[in-house]
């Protein structure tokens, strides 16, 4: 794994009531549906990274179609 790999990675946060999905460290999406919070959690549980990156990446969509930046280009 490089580090820019790591730099693409999902940051996950399971509350009680809800699952905050990160990218490089924006808040990209708020779960609050009960089903998509208990996937959150079995995933968690089961201790697959790859698995939960996948059901993150599943949950938020698209979201940086067309409106990312690279750093140094102009």
């Amino acid at each position: 794994m490089t580090a820019n790999d790591n730099a693409d990675r999902f940051d996950i946060q399971v509350t009680r009531d809800k699952v905050l999905v990160r990218f490089r460290g924006r808040l990209v999406r708020t779960l609050t549906d009960a089903a998509d919070v208990d996937a959150f959690r079995a995933a968690v549980a089961a201790g697959n990274d790859a698995d939960l990156q996948l059901l993150a990446a599943r949950k938020t969509g698209n979201f940086k179609r067309g409106n990312e930046r690279r750093g140094g280009d102009p």
